[in-house]
């Protein structure tokens, strides 16, 4: 079997499928015949391979592969991480050491000649049985000389033979020349290898992604403590061949594909390249459909340009960027496959799904410029300024090798400059700063008498300050700094007597671009220069000499306890630096390395480990990623997510979800996939009828006449929601019930039917552009109906429209669309609008849903024992789970999922604290939150639990989140394969009893009641909810349990609305009067004598009054109650503005006034005013005032209350003069909220007259003049007008427009048939007398341009937004 390089080609002579290079389990996709197939080998007991039947899903992202032809027309399609996996195990995997001479080995250092690097290899016992250096310290390293560039697989440590040296753990770098090493990193992040537990055992370590190099370095960081650094070695893999070019900047090759490669279906470009410049173009191809294609580093950022013409403009261009610190000479990896509408960018690992414009779909280059971005004698195509300066392998254009084309020299291929087939690197020694302890120390070469120095260096980092370089001026008298601050360089000099001297100069210099820096001092002239021509510099002429006082140190200053000198009052730099200068000297910093100039601590030498922490970001949302030499941060704002990776919504998934939390009607965010990838959107919520509705506009809800339009026979409108596609999808399916109300207007205007049965009009609704539908609002899919069929009662029994009877009256089929797989309304067509006479009008109403499945899915655990299990979780990168519990239990497992070593669990720890555990690989982890309270508690507690690779957090309720950071390099990957567990453990052990409700994962619910019915000792929902919910109801609100929710019933309270928090308020002119009667008593006019029967139930020995007042009126009767026994209460403000309450209990007696000491209270403020009375203790309050205490001295008791009036009182002939002087002036002003015990006159007479024993006379209009606060939560809130006016053309508001529903035709129908034609115009005339009486609503009408005046009517305006209900349920 051949081992193989993706993306390479294999032509295979007379094979057939049979004969494939990898087992099945490797495959992708095989094509035959331009179809392609999935799965396609199934190994079978003959070990032949056949061809399976199943067609290929390709998903597009992911799945860039190694392609082979097996002749004659067969493609295999092979993943290059599979291949790569199976190459290492089965081909790649021979030793790679154990045949290499002594001189192939180098070392850090050794303890004796025995001790050499010479000794270790693997299972050998020569010498001392392995290598150990002279001192066993992290600077050590033990370097291996393949010969060649080798794939390596996996590499295998032991210790020294016979000894107590070796290893636990340990670093692996990787180099082609034997300098500028990389580390392999696992995972991205990991950095170190386990190493050994003993001399003799063998630890073996597949790596995840194979690595090709030629040398392998192997640096100690942790051994025996017991012993010293022992090591013997191997590493396996398999010879690597490649095709490479070098060019210098200034050369390229040039190609000529035509006549064309054949036409194929996909078309892919795969190339590696390395270099040290950030910038230059990689290639250029174009045809002749003037279209073309460049792949290009701009700041070590590779830049995939797609052009149409020669324009700049921004519509003829379409750019890509993907990877970062792509000039850090090492091997890069760069796919483009083209797939039709999409193409895959793939840079090493990571792969971008491109989306492209129809324009640049089409490709058909025929000639491609490598190294340059035109070709001889051309202009340059516009994109990058340079060519590329490094090396490329391995180029290969849809299955064309062409770097081999141009080392056999084909005549397809043109040479500029100097090519070579080899790659000539050269050799810059880099050093990371990897600490803020990290330091290099170097002697100074400066003269004492010298009066000018130079010093220099090159240096990147993502950190915005840290010292760069200092030194001490020539005997001690000051010193110098040079150093980052906000990103740019400054210096600091200060000597002795002198006021500090400091020049500044770049900016953004922590980009991890690099910069050069150069300090000169010279002929009394300063100088700071920064990335030379291209960047900026900064003078000064100090009046004394700068030069260096004999040492220097980079980056920071060594321990306190040396005894070198050194003060940094800066950060210290985190960072790479190279090209070292000092008085125009470079620094050898292999001889620094070798401990033979200088010294430095916590520094690696010889490589640049800067690691880009945003590319790939794993900022989510578009979270914006910034970053430090050691860690990321995103910048939530404005993306309405939190957390450390901006994955967790900060909105709620419904209207439910927020009327849950105590939130009234209004504009709200709602984000439907919480963490998911649909975007929040604002939505209006109807929370003031017995359901919570989400309405869903869309450009036109209005009532809309329809006029001819020349030239066509149809009229069509289409509707745009003002929420997205994927939004709306997933509203209606996690919503229990949809409606979209549907309306036609009709005279001589049919809808439905022709009389040959052919359709007249429809619609189209559903997912996407929707299905074509041909039933009507109110009717059921598929029946090609109105309402009025499915009920029976249409105007014409031969048709099942009103509007199929055609006829010259108007009529009006409307009904409400309630299939969720037909919603929304796409788009409606009406087919019967253009004959003579035809009048029509239409209106779609806004989308509304209800019941959010998700809030209220509950399950009950009656036993520790009992569970529900799900599938696997997979959370790898990020997680998130929230839930909300109740239990009287005080310990359980909510949630547990296992992996091999890896684990994730929630758990009630004890009745005060939740915990959340979990191992990724680096040992478990924990955050824990203490309540502080009982939590078994039988209420319900929300639990918010989130891990990333960033941190993990744990939020309960309210109370402020718990975060435990993750570490630095560390696994990343959550990898899970149980089954998930609720409510329970694998182990059944530790289990949860009680409830747990609206369970998600990565925001998606899982449905525990449909699990909970098929599952023993677990129950679907969760009764009770009014313990922990009975609190929203407010101002003597009641809480009434409902099966899957709760409700407020606010009649006896003064409020209204959802939570019985929404005043009832009035303005008050002087002549409103609103008179309640207690109870009406049947007296005999000629007897004076009060009846016998007056019971003692009317009679008070107590009173709870409370209200709310604005007005400027003094003095003014706010309330009075009065009795058949000339007994009354009054509330009144007196001449002084101040409050009175006045009791008559006794009508022998003078009424007793009470009186507070309140001032100013006709201010024209809202004051609120309590009064309580028990026998004869009288206590009053006024707004947050003291209360005022009382005793009256007469009768406790208030006998045979008659009634209670707010404003004017009519009948005042028995009270006090006083009193009746006041009642007969009336109130101007407003009352709120007024509540008499539990008596609500004020709400009674604005919202249930018709049931109430009220009386209404003058004006008494409801509004909000006793309202104090607004909603916090909602983005806007605002009454929903859309749909209580239409538009017919004309954009004149129409209500009560037209008046003709079927019942009313129908009855006039059958007038017709059993009356005279006498009998029916006494009927018309009095339908016209009753029109006019109507006095609910205001009526407006238009005249249409030809036909007497109609109106039209708009009778579902209540739909479509807010409205005002007594009572409130959730659903």
């Amino acid at each position: 079997m051949t081992c193989l390089t993706p993306f390479s080609v294999i032509e295979v002579e007379n094979h057939s499928p049979k004969q494939c290079f990898l087992p099945a389990e490797q495959l992708l996709s095989v094509t035959v015949n331009s179809v392609i197939y999935e799965n396609v080998c199934s190994e079978k007991e003959s070990h032949e391979y056949d061809l399976m039947k199943s067609r290929l899903h390709y998903g597009g992202c992911g799945h860039q592969g190694f392609i082979s032809r097996c002749k004659p027309h067969f493609v295999i399609r092979y993943s290059p991480e599979l291949y790569a996996v199976y190459c290492a195990q089965k081909v790649c995997h021979s030793s790679l050491v154990s045949h290499l001479p002594p001189s192939s080995f180098r070392s850090s250092s050794q303890l004796s000649g025995s001790h050499g690097p010479g000794f270790a290899k693997l299972n050998r016992r020569e010498g001392a049985g392995g290598w150990s250096p002279h001192s066993s310290d992290r600077y050590q390293w033990l370097e291996v000389d393949l010969g060649g560039r080798t794939q390596i697989a996996a590499v295998a440590t032991q210790g020294r033979y016979g000894s107590s040296d070796w290893l636990t753990a340990y670093l692996l770098m990787f180099s082609d020349t034997g300098h500028n090493w990389k580390q392999y990193r696992q995972e991205d992040s990991i950095g170190a290898f386990s190493g050994n537990s003993n001399a003799d055992s063998v630890v073996q370590h597949k790596l995840q992604h194979p690595v090709i190099a030629r040398y392998v370095r192997l640096i100690p960081l942790d051994w025996n403590p017991n012993g010293r650094i022992g090591l013997r070695l191997e590493t396996y893999g398999c010879l690597y061949n490649s095709d490479v070019v070098s060019f210098d900047g200034r050369s390229s090759l040039f190609y000529r594909l035509s006549p064309r490669p054949r036409p194929m279906t996909r078309e892919s470009i795969s190339l590696k390249f390395k270099t040290l410049s950030n910038s230059g173009t990689l290639l250029h191809a174009e045809g002749q459909s003037d279209h073309s294609l460049t792949l290009e580093l701009e700041k070590g950022k590779l830049l995939l340009l797609l052009r149409k013409g020669r324009s700049s403009s921004l519509d003829g261009r379409h750019l890509v960027s993907l990877g970062s610190l792509l000039d850090d000479q090492h091997w890069h990896h760069v796919a483009v496959e083209h797939h039709g509408s999409h193409l895959n960018l793939t840079v090493d690992k990571s792969t971008l799904w491109v989306q492209i414009p129809p324009r640049f779909t089409h490709w058909e280059h025929d000639q491609m410029s490598v190294g340059a971005d035109r070709g001889p004698g051309s202009r340059r195509s516009g994109g990058s300024n340079k060519d590329f300066h490094g090396c490329i392998e391995n180029l290969v254009y849809n299955s064309l090798n062409l770097v081999d084309l141009a080392k056999q020299k084909d005549q397809r291929v043109t040479v500029k400059g100097n090519v070579t087939f080899s790659c000539a690197e050269p050799v810059f020694v880099a050093m990371t700063f990897t600490s803020p302890q990290s330091f290099l120390w170097l002697p100074g070469v400066t003269e004492l008498t010298s009066t000018s120095m130079s010093a220099g260096l090159q240096f990147r980092t993502w950190n915005k300050a840290g010292l760069l370089l200092t030194f001490d001026l020539p005997k001690q008298e000051g010193v110098v700094w040079l150093y980052l601050s906000k990103a740019r360089l400054h210096l600091q000099v200060q000597k002795q007597g002198r006021a500090p001297l400091e020049l500044s100069a770049g900016s953004a210099l922590n980009d991890g671009q690099w910069h050069s820096v150069e300090l000169i001092s010279r002929r009394g002239r300063l100088t700071v220069a920064v990335d030379r021509d291209e960047g900026a510099t900064a003078h000064a002429s100090p009046s004394f000499v700068i030069t260096t006082g004999g040492q220097l140190f980079f980056a920071g200053c060594p321990n306190e306890g040396s005894h070198q000198e050194c003060r940094n009052p800066f950060k210290a730099f985190q960072g790479c630096m190279r090209q070292l200068t000092v008085d125009n000297q470079p620094v050898d910093l292999i001889m620094v390395q070798q401990r033979l100039l200088g010294n430095y601590s916590h520094l690696q030498i010889d490589m640049c480990g800067i690691i880009d922490r945003c590319s790939a970001s794993h900022c989510e949302h578009g979270g914006s990623c910034s970053q430090s030499w050691s860690t990321f941060h995103c910048n939530c704002s404005s993306t309405g997510y939190s957390g450390a990776t901006c994955h967790s919504s900060i909105y709620e998934q419904s209207c439910e979800a927020y009327k849950h939390k105590g939130n009234t009607s209004g504009y709200y965010y709602i984000d439907v996939d919480g963490s998911g990838p649909i975007r929040p959107q604002l939505i209006y919520c109807n929370m003031t009828e017995e359901m919570t509705w989400m309405v869903i506009q869309h450009n036109n809800t209005e009532l809309t006449r329809v006029r001819p339009s020349l030239g066509k026979s149809q009229h069509s409108a289409h509707f745009e929601y003002t929420s997205e596609e994927a939004q709306l999808a997933a509203i209606i399916s996690q919503s229990e019930h949809c409606e979209q109300e549907l309306t036609y207007h009709c005279r001589k205007s049919r809808l439905l039917k022709m009389p040959d049965g052919s359709p007249l009009s429809w619609w189209t609704g559903g997912p996407g552009e929707g299905q074509m539908q041909t039933y009507w609002g109110g009717a059921l899919p598929g029946t090609q109906q109105c309402a009025c069929g499915l009920q029976k009662n249409c105007v014409d029994p031969k048709h099942h429209c009103n509007c199929d009877a055609d006829r010259t009256e108007w009529a009006n089929d409307s009904g409400l669309l309630t299939h969720k797989e037909t919603l929304p309304v796409r788009s409606l067509v009406l087919g019967d609008v253009h004959r003579p006479g035809s009048e029509s009008a239409y209106r779609v109403g806004p989308l509304r849903c209800n019941g959010d499945k998700n809030v209220w899915n509950a399950a009950f655990f009656d036993k520790e024992t009992s569970y529900l299990h799900f599938p696997t979780f997979h959370g790898e990168l990020s997680a998130d789970i929230s839930f909300l519990f109740k239990t009287t239990s005080s310990s359980g497992v909510f949630l547990e999922n296992l992996g091999i070593k890896d684990f994730i669990r929630i758990e009630l720890s004890s009745s005060t604290e939740v915990l959340f555990s979990f191992d990724v690989g680096n040992g478990p982890l924990a955050v824990h939150v203490e309540a502080g309270f009982p939590l078994n508690d039988n209420k319900w507690h929300r639990i918010r639990a989130e891990r990333n690779v960033k941190e993990a957090s744990l939020r309960l309720d309210e109370l402020p989140a718990a975060t435990q950071e993750a570490p630095t390099d560390g696994h990343i990957h959550l990898q899970l394969n149980s089954q998930l567990f609720i409510g329970g453990t694998a182990s059944r052990q530790k289990g949860f009893r009680g409830c747990i409700r609206a369970l998600q994962l990565n925001g998606v619910t899982l449905d525990l009641e449909e699990r909970a019915k098929i599952t023993p000792g677990v129950q679907a929902g969760c009764p009770g909810h009014c313990s922990s919910y009975g609190s929203l109801c407010q101002n003597h609100g009641r809480c009434v349990e409902r099966a899957n929710s709760f409700s407020c019933d606010c009649s006896p309270s003064a409020y209204t609305g959802v939570f019985c928090d929404r005043e009832v308020s009035a303005s008050f002119k002087p002549g409103t009067s609103v008179s309640y009667t207690f109870k009406e008593l049947m007296l005999n006019k000629s007897n004076n004598a009060l009846p016998s029967f007056i019971h003692s139930g009317m009679s008070l020995r107590a009173e709870n009054i409370s209200l709310s007042f604005r007005t400027s009126q003094s003095p003014a009767l706010l309330l009075y109650v009065g009795s058949y026994y000339r007994e009354y209460l009054a509330l009144l403000l007196n001449k002084h503005d101040k409050l009175e309450v006045r009791y008559k209990l006794d009508s022998s007696k003078d009424a007793e006034i009470l009186s507070s000491k309140v001032r100013n209270l006709a201010n024209g403020q809202l004051h609120t005013v309590t009064i309580s009375r028990l026998t004869d203790a009288v206590s009053m309050q006024i707004d947050q005032n003291i209360r005022e205490d009382f005793n009256l001295t007469s009768d406790v008791e208030f006998n045979a209350i008659r009634s209670l009036v707010l404003g004017r009182v009519s009948d005042s002939d028995e009270v006090d003069p006083e009193i009746a002087q006041l009642a007969s002036l009336g109130f101007a002003g407003c009352l709120s909220a007024v509540l008499f015990n539990s008596i609500t006159p004020l709400k009674a007479a604005l919202l249930h007259s018709d049931t109430s024993p009220v009386i209404i006379t003058g004006p008494l209009v409801q509004s909000d003049c006793g309202s104090t606060s607004a909603n916090p939560y909602a983005a806007e809130t605002t009454d929903h007008l859309s749909g209580q006016s239409g538009s017919v053309g004309t954009g004149q508001p129409l209500v009560n427009a037209i008046r003709s529903d079927s019942a009313l035709i129908g009855g006039v129908i059958a007038v017709v048939i059993f009356v005279t034609v006498s009998a029916l115009a006494i009927m018309g005339r009095f339908l016209y007398r009753r029109k006019g009486t109507c006095q609910s609503q205001e009526v407006k009408t238009v005249k249409p341009e030809d036909g007497p005046e109609l109106p039209f009517s708009s009778q579902t305006s209540s739909h479509n937004g807010p409205s005002d209900s007594q009572k409130e349920y959730f659903i």
